[in-house]
This record gives structure tokens, C-alpha cells and sequence, in this order.
């Protein structure tokens, strides 16, 4: 038993370094590059209520100005990476541009079904007119409110909204 011991002590010791080899540190970055041409506007991250679970008819708020997610009701906050969604324009010369987002509330459905919830109040990160320089570069975010009914089906829900940005 004794040489059982010491043979198992011995591959420990063989075994360490090769370990410390395994966990040298290489650090990674990633590179993000967001290509517009003059004139358009693109969808840099899409609006994200997170997680959520449903003990009674609630809502979820995705702040536009400080991307904070608020819940009331029976609505409980539980992780994920809520956010606003971003969107990205640039114009071509001096110009003032009128952003316009939904007024109407849009229709989120779960994957795989036809349940549905309501994505109303959508609020809009500073003004909605906005004077550019030429060739100036801008950003906003967009918020809107989640309507959670008591007994909400569980699953992934989704849907889709317009932002319009007019160049006069």
C-alpha cells in the first residue's frame, strides 16, 4: 500500500507543471467597426427587456437615457443584458434631421406559438429634431415599455418596430 502511495504522489508531481502550463493567460480584445454611408441610419443593438418571470400583470421599462431597467407589478427583474436599442445616422451636409419612432404600441409573439404581449410608450433618447454638421456621425436609443400579462406564457417573445429618420 505504501508504493501505491508514493507512485500516485509521483504522478501529482508530473502532473502539476503540465497544469500550470494549461492556464497561461492570453488576452483577447475584440474589434467593432460601424460602417454608414451618408444618409442612412442602421440598428447598432436591438431594444432587450432581459429576463423576467410573472407573478402577476406587470411591466417592464427600458430607460433610452440611462439604459435602467425598471419592473412594476408582479413583474420580477432577473438578469440578461436589457437595453435600449441604438441606432446609428450620419448626414451628408449640414442639415437638421426628424426622428420619429412608433406611437402605436407593436406585437411581440413567442417563438414557437401565438401568444403575444404589447411593447407600447416608446421614448426616444433626447430630441427628435437635431441639427448635424456635415458629415457629422449620430447616435440614439430608443425605450419603450413592456405590458406583461398575469399568467404570461413562458418562452422568448419577439417582434419588430420602424424608426424613421428624415433628411430635408
Amino acid at each position: 500500500m505504501r508504493r501505491a502511495l508514493l507512485l500516485f504522489s509521483g504522478l501529482l508531481m508530473i502532473a502539476a507543471p503540465a497544469a500550470a502550463q494549461k492556464f497561461s493567460s492570453l488576452p483577447r480584445a475584440k474589434a467593432n467597426a460601424a460602417l454608414v454611408f451618408p444618409l442612412t441610419v442602421i440598428t447598432k443593438q436591438n431594444l432587450d427587456f432581459g429576463y423576467i418571470s410573472v407573478n402577476a400583470a406587470g411591466t417592464v421599462v427600458i430607460n433610452p437615457n440611462t439604459s435602467a431597467r425598471s419592473v412594476t407589478g408582479g413583474v420580477l427583474a432577473m438578469g440578461g443584458r436589457p437595453q435600449p436599442a441604438t441606432f446609428i445616422g450620419v448626414a451628408r451636409s449640414a442639415s437638421v434631421v426628424n426622428i420619429r419612432i412608433p406611437k402605436q404600441p407593436i406585437t411581440l409573439t413567442r417563438v414557437g406559438g401565438t401568444e403575444t404581449m404589447q411593447a407600447t410608450n416608446f421614448t426616444l433618447q433626447g430630441q427628435d429634431k437635431r441639427v448635424l454638421a456635415r458629415m457629422e456621425a449620430f447616435e440614439f436609443n430608443v425605450g419603450a415599455t413592456l405590458n406583461v400579462a398575469a399568467g404570461q406564457v413562458e418562452g422568448v417573445y419577439t417582434g419588430q418596430f420602424d424608426v424613421t429618420v428624415q433628411y430635408p
